[in-house]
């Protein structure tokens, strides 16, 4: 029924164009029709905007989100601590139509706000980097410690609605916090990880919690970050000395944390990470069986595959394969891409520069080749230490929901095509929907083409 030329759909039927951020045309083609438009006609049309547009050919199906309190499972099994029952889980529908995130990077670290969110490890660990050591030699008392910057994490300016309201207008669906990274600090007032949280030392609040009543507000779904392994704790190390026959580090902080989080603030998403060591020393598979069978959020829970030092793209919920996973073909696994919106780190540096942020166009180029492969694209942006979301990242996120605002139907809620790009011309993706006996193509067109499409 479709023959796709010049990145176009012939079909009898009316179709609706999107162009940019702004311009609707409405046309008619046919078998015997193409549609053209000149290089002068688009720009006299829409002058103020860049050179991309989306193609509906077909009617337009709505994106509606389900409450998560009153979404229901259509998932009747139970499933055992095997990766074998595990992996067979459905992915929750909403993640698949979500397609965009956001993903934030918030903690100690951003006090120094240097290099990256290693930097602890980078400064005292096995390996220490000398620019790091230089840095900390030049700015800082020669006592200093790591734990010296945590009364620094004050968070002053901190607005969880303020930060909603971006996030909201970015068009994402959902948003992933940093609970804990491999710091081993938490953003909430944890039970397990005492004088190194967000309520006892530095903001004195839970900044876990204030962020999900504020998203939620929004109709946003809300998803943790945690970090199951952390790079100093004594007792983790002496497990690892142990070779991970011992799981002390497990039993007293890993799972009573992750347990925590999920009864407490009943996350969409559980998002893993540091899983350098077997899933039997993390109780992954356990764990993951009582989130899909017991938990409080086992209706409509998210995971991803970052349970164990051999599950990434092998194990879990969605693959994430490693950092900036974007692998531009079909992918048959649902997916997510986590990459950042600074081009060299995940939290806020102080020395960035504006050429290292992603413009725009790149960032559109990123949700077309993800989405159109059935991936997810979830962008990090970093706060600063007083809880600011920068200017040049408000501007992005801003920018792509106006992006979002026109293009939208041919993201959300979309599947995969038979082809995940064009053959001729690499700047072409698609995506699809089925509506009822026919299906909707979209061809996204990332340049302008030179002759007439």
């Amino acid at each position: 029924m479709f023959k796709m030329v010049m990145g176009l759909c012939r079909q009898q039927t009316i179709t609706k164009v999107l162009l940019c951020l702004a311009v609707v045309i409405k046309c008619t083609i046919s078998d015997s029709h193409v549609i053209k438009f000149s290089q002068q006609e688009f720009e006299e049309q829409n002058d103020d905007h860049s050179n991309m547009l989306s193609m509906n050919v077909h009617q337009k199906s709505e994106l509606r989100f389900r409450d998560s309190e009153s979404e229901k499972s259509t998932i009747d099994a139970r499933y055992d601590p095997t990766w074998e029952s595990i992996d067979s889980r459905p992915i929750p529908q909403w993640y698949d139509d979500a397609k965009i995130g956001i993903f934030l990077h918030w903690g100690v670290f951003s006090v120094p706000s240097y290099v990256g969110a290693w930097f602890w490890y980078w400064w005292k660990g096995p390996q220490p980097r000398q620019d790091i050591v230089d840095f900390m030699k030049n700015n800082y008392r020669p006592d200093f410690t790591y734990a010296d910057f945590a009364p620094l994490f004050k968070a002053e300016f901190y607005n969880p609605d303020q930060w909603a309201d971006i996030f909201n207008a970015s068009g994402a669906k959902y948003v992933v916090l940093t609970t804990k990274h491999h710091e081993g600090f938490c953003n909430w007032p944890t039970n397990h990880s005492w004088n190194w949280n967000a309520m006892d030392v530095g903001p004195k609040r839970d900044l876990v919690g204030d962020l999900a009543v504020a998203v939620r507000k929004r109709n946003l779904r809300f998803g943790t970050y945690h970090s199951l392994f952390e790079w100093f704790h004594p007792l983790y190390l002496q497990d690892k000395k142990n070779n991970f026959t011992t799981q002390d580090f497990v039993r007293t902080k890993t799972m009573p944390e992750l347990y925590e989080l999920v009864n407490t603030y009943k996350p969409d998403i559980v998002w893993s990470d540091g899983p350098d060591a077997p899933d039997t020393y993390w109780n992954s598979t356990n764990f993951l069986a009582w989130l899909y069978n017991d938990s409080p959020v086992k209706d409509y829970v998210v995971t991803n595959d970052r349970w164990c030092d051999r599950c990434l793209c092998r194990h879990g919920g969605y693959f994430t394969c490693a950092d900036h996973y974007n692998p531009k073909t079909k992918q048959e696994h649902k997916f997510e891409d986590p990459t950042t919106m600074d081009k060299r780190a995940w939290e806020f540096r102080r020395d960035l520069n504006l050429e290292e942020v992603h413009t725009i166009e790149e960032v559109i180029t990123l949700i077309a080749q993800v989405v159109s492969c059935g991936g997810n694209l979830l962008i990090n942006v970093g706060p600063t230490k007083e809880g600011i979301i920068v200017p040049v990242f408000e501007e992005r996120l801003r920018q792509m929901g106006q992006w979002l605002d026109v293009n939208g139907e041919g993201i959300y809620a979309t599947k995969t095509w038979t082809y995940q790009n064009d053959t001729i011309n690499p700047n072409v993706w698609y995506t699809s929907k089925d509506a009822n006996s026919t299906k909707d193509i979209y061809a996204i067109l990332l340049q302008w083409p030179d002759s007439q499409l």
